[in-house]
C-alpha cells in the first residue's frame, strides 16, 4: 500500500487538499463557511461542526483521487470517522486519496524575521497514532516574513530536525516554511530559502516533500522539483484568491497546489448538497487544471 501511495504522490497528476485548520484558525474557517461563533458554545461543539464541514468535502462526489492526490488532515480529523470509516482509510480506500496529518502545534512569536514552530510536545504519540491509522505522511508549517539569513537558517534547521524524526518513524514529512506573499523582501527571502534547503538536503537519507509559497519568479523551484531527495513540491495559496493562485501556479511547471482557503472559499454551510457539490466541483477542476499545466 505505501509503495502505491508513494508512487501516486511522486508521479500522479492532481493536487493536495489542505483540510488541517487547527484550533486557532477554526473559528475563522467556520465563519467563512457561514457558521458564526454563536452557533457553538465550546471547543467540542466547534470541532464537531468543523468535522462535519470536512466530512462533507471528503464525501462529495467532486472530491476523488482522479484529481486530488492527497489530503492533509488536522489531528482530530485523523482520529474521527467519515461515513463510519476511519478518515485516513476513507480517503485511501474509498477515494484513492493519500492521507497526511498536520503535526505542528502552532507558531512562536516572530524573531529575526521568522516565526518558528512552537516546540513539539506530543510528537512521539502523534506519529505512533499516524502510523497505526495508516497515514502516509505529515505536514508542519513555519513562517518567514523577512530576508534574514539567521532567521531563515534557524527556521530550516528546525524543519529539517523534525523531518529526520518523522522519517525515522516511517512517515514522509512535508516541510512548509511559508514565505509571506505580502513581504517587501519576498524575492530575497526565497533566494535564501532555496539555498538553505538545497544545502540541508544533502543530510537527509530519504526523500521529503516541500510546501512552499508560489515563487515571485516563475519556475524558481525547478531544481527542488527535480531533486532526488524531494518526493514532490506543492504550493500553498498564501492568501491569494483562488483565481490568482491558480493563475500564478499554472506558470510554474511541476509545481502543484496544496490549497486550503482557496479550495473552500465559495463553500457555504447554507448550500444544499447539490449546490455544495457543484461549487466544490468548480474549485477542484480549476485547481487541478492549474496544477497539471497546459
Amino acid at each position: 500500500m505505501r509503495e502505491e501511495q508513494r508512487t501516486r504522490v511522486a508521479e500522479g497528476a492532481g493536487f493536495f487538499a489542505a483540510l488541517d485548520q487547527s484550533g486557532g484558525s477554526t473559528p475563522r474557517a467556520l465563519a467563512l463557511y457561514g457558521v458564526p461563533e454563536s452557533a457553538y458554545s465550546n471547543d467540542d461543539e466547534m470541532f464537531d461542526l468543523m468535522h462535519e464541514f470536512r466530512a462533507r468535502i471528503m464525501s462529495s462526489p467532486a472530491f476523488t483521487g482522479e484529481r486530488v492526490l492527497g489530503a492533509i488532515l488536522f489531528e482530530q480529523t485523523m482520529d474521527r470517522d467519515v461515513e463510519g470509516v476511519a478518515a485516513p482509510d476513507y480517503l485511501w480506500q474509498r477515494k484513492g486519496i493519500v492521507p497526511f496529518v498536520k503535526v505542528d502545534e502552532g507558531l512562536a512569536n516572530e524573531r529575526d524575521g521568522v516565526r518558528l514552530m512552537k516546540p513539539f510536545t506530543k510528537i512521539d504519540g502523534l506519529l505512533a497514532r499516524a502510523v497505526e491509522r495508516r497515514v502516509f505522511g505529515t505536514k508542519m508549517r513555519s513562517f518567514i516574513s523577512r530576508a534574514d539569513a539567521g532567521g531563515i537558517g534557524a527556521n530550516l534547521d528546525q524543519q529539517f530536525g523534525y523531518a529526520r524524526q518523522i522519517l525515522a518513524a516511517g512517515l514522509v514529512p512535508i516541510l512548509e516554511p511559508e514565505v509571506d506573499i505580502h513581504s517587501d523582501e519576498k524575492r530575497q527571502a526565497e533566494d535564501m530559502l532555496k539555498a538553505g534547503i538545497l544545502e540541508r538536503l544533502a543530510d537527509v537519507d530519504e526523500p521529503i516533500m516541500l510546501k512552499l509559497s508560489i515563487p515571485s519568479a516563475d519556475n524558481f523551484y525547478a531544481d527542488l522539483i527535480a531533486h532526488p531527495k524531494v518526493l514532490r513540491v506543492v504550493a500553498l495559496s498564501g492568501g491569494y484568491s483562488q483565481a490568482e493562485a491558480d493563475e500564478r501556479l499554472a506558470r510554474n511547471r511541476g509545481l502543484i497546489a496544496s490549497f486550503s482557503r482557496a479550495l473552500v472559499q465559495d463553500l457555504r454551510h447554507q448550500q444544499t448538497d447539490a449546490e455544495f457539490n457543484r461549487t466544490l466541483e468548480v474549485a477542484v477542476d480549476a485547481i487541478y487544471r492549474a496544477s497539471v499545466g497546459p
